[in-house]
């Protein structure tokens, strides 16, 4: 279903004025309490910290006109508790060029996590450049998906390479890394065993919080089965469980049991998760599906609420058999730090949810993916031919970053891949003989000579488990030199994604590579658009461009991009 964003331009180039934003409802539900993207503020004009983040808040705290649950009615919000308007996101510096001489092994867990884009998508959509935080470039990129090849080994993925001119920097190539899972219908899957968790505080009294929480997953139980089990905890002050599991044949239960949910008091996050586990072991399937979906806008403030604490606790629960998705929503307070790493620690994926759409894409359109693991523990290796290749550097992945010896190492957790996924990896080279970042070496060590002879650029390496465990397996594919060709739509448009990441924060690698030059770069690269989502990011990098105050290229200057 393709619902493409659109946006109403400003009749001038300045924001004196300010941006009107209207976005495009999904239709996929006629439900009274389905939500959208907020009316967007002002446009700032300039990068904004995240303490600077601003929605409208004259709409932010309407009534959720629904009876309190039975036993369960909101508290009052305890003496001294306020709503801050605040949001939190962990700052990583880029990964560092590396020179191969020195360095030749990148190693690093793959990440499927798409809620940085989204989340990045709400900031602009409400008229404000994203913190440095938000954005993180990996997930920027896997938000898309690309036509990789799909296994035929026997293996749960199929690896892809492509090798060509950098856009921005004609020195160096980019080399793209794609793993495709093969895709399982929703009836095709195990039995899952569901557990809701949702935050029913006083921070989701709003239309982005808890109204939109019960649109969604009023969307999942549309596809629940028979052999499916969901139970419904939900936490404020204090955590209760709603419903006990409960077949997925009696929608109509679970539907009501989320349209009596009601927001109020401060946010026990803990001790909801703790119970939530309780459930999920209640009712757990072996050898089947058991997960839990917490739906929160992460603001814990009562509890246990510091940050290793929690993310410790899910470390230690993953030891059970169930993981944990983190699903995000709400604005102002909103702790994205938190739910990106409790998902990593839960053995789980993290999207964040600013509309219906992104609710239907995430829980519709990829429940296979978003529940179904393939393989887990996935990591990546990359060696480089020092005869062929003289630096690199991994775009993205700061926080995914493995030692060496992590990579035979089973005990060392990663990432998992859903049936579906796709995961995809950009790294850009400095060709032997090309001008690159460093400084040459006085007293380098001479080349070996079976590397000088060799025709390989690199080693790629992917090791992964089955999901019932086991010793892990060994993917090798070399890349050989000549592989270098003019660059498919697929790859085009990835650059121009890790190319907008990398201009949202300091651009320190894309020189005069502008965002004018980004645009054209993604529309000439939108090839089979099929649900839109190529096309909305063209419009995010126009809106992007009016709400920069200086001006990065002029509209003379040459477009670059790949040859």
């Amino acid at each position: 279903m393709s619902l493409p964003l659109h946006v109403l331009r400003p009749a001038a180039q300045g924001f004196a004025a300010g941006l009107l934003l209207a976005v495009a409802g999904c239709g996929v539900s006629s439900s009274p309490d389905a939500a959208s993207v907020p009316a967007p503020a002002p446009a700032q004009g300039a990068l904004v910290r995240s303490e600077a983040i601003k929605a409208d808040t004259s709409m932010a705290k309407r009534s959720v006109l629904a009876a309190p649950i039975a036993g369960f009615a909101p508290e009052s919000s305890p003496p001294g508790y306020q709503d801050e308007q605040r949001e939190q996101y962990q700052s990583l510096a880029d990964n560092p060029i590396h020179s191969v001489a020195e360095s030749p092994v990148s190693t690093f867990s793959a990440d499927v996590d798409t809620g940085a884009y989204a989340n990045v998508r709400r900031l602009l959509n409400q008229g404000s450049l994203p913190p440095e935080g938000a954005v993180r470039l990996e997930e920027m990129v896997n938000y898309f998906p690309y036509d990789y090849a799909l296994p035929t080994d026997g293996s749960p993925f199929g690896v892809t390479t492509e090798l060509a001119t950098s856009p921005w920097n004609p020195h160096t190539r980019l080399l793209r890394i794609g793993i495709k899972a093969s895709d399982r219908a929703v009836a095709e899957l195990t039995p899952a065993n569901l557990v809701f968790l949702v935050d029913v505080s006083g921070s989701m009294d709003r239309r982005e919080g808890l109204p939109l929480v019960k649109s969604t997953l009023k969307l999942l139980v549309d596809q629940l089965r028979e052999q499916d089990r969901v139970s419904l905890v939900v936490y404020a002050g204090e955590s209760r469980v709603v419903l006990e599991p409960t077949s997925g044949r009696e929608k109509a239960k679970i539907r009501t049991a989320i349209d009596q949910l009601s927001a109020g008091g401060s946010t026990a996050g803990a001790s909801g998760i703790d119970l939530a586990y309780q459930m999920a072991q209640q009712a757990f399937i072996p050898k089947g599906i058991n997960r839990i979906l917490l739906a929160t806008d992460g603001d814990f403030n009562v509890g246990i609420s510091d940050f290793d604490s929690l993310k410790q606790m899910a470390v230690d629960k993953r030891k059970t058999g169930v993981s944990l998705t983190t699903l995000g929503f709400g604005v102002d307070n909103y702790n994205e730090h938190l739910m990106e790493q409790l998902a990593d620690a839960g053995d789980g994926n993290y999207a964040y949810i600013d509309n219906l759409r992104e609710a239907h894409k995430v829980l519709v359109d990829q429940l296979g993916s978003t529940l179904a693991v393939v393989a887990k523990n996935v990591k990546l290796q990359v060696e480089f031919n020092p005869a062929q290749v003289s630096e690199y550097r991994l775009l993205g992945y700061e926080n995914r970053v493995l030692k060496r010896e992590d990579f035979s190492n089973d005990k060392v957790d990663a990432g998992e891949i859903g049936a579906g996924h796709t995961v995809t990896a950009l790294y850009e080279i400095v060709p032997k003989g090309e001008k690159g970042w460093l400084e040459p070496l006085r007293y380098g060590n001479a080349e070996s000579a079976v590397f000088a002879k060799s025709g390989e650029l690199a080693m790629l390496r992917v090791r992964y488990q089955l999901p019932e465990g086991g010793n892990s397996r060994l993917i090798e594919r070399p890349i050989v030199v000549g592989s270098e060709g003019r660059a498919s739509d697929d790859l085009r448009f990835a650059a121009a994604v890790a190319a907008f990441s990398q201009q949202l924060k300091d651009g320190r690698y894309t020189g005069d590579f502008s965002l004018k030059d980004t645009e054209a770069l993604a529309r000439g690269a939108r090839g089979d658009d099929k649900f839109g989502l190529r096309a909305e990011f063209v419009q995010l990098v126009e809106l992007a461009q009016s709400l920069r105050t200086t001006t990065t290229a002029s509209n003379n200057e040459p477009v670059r991009g790949f040859n």
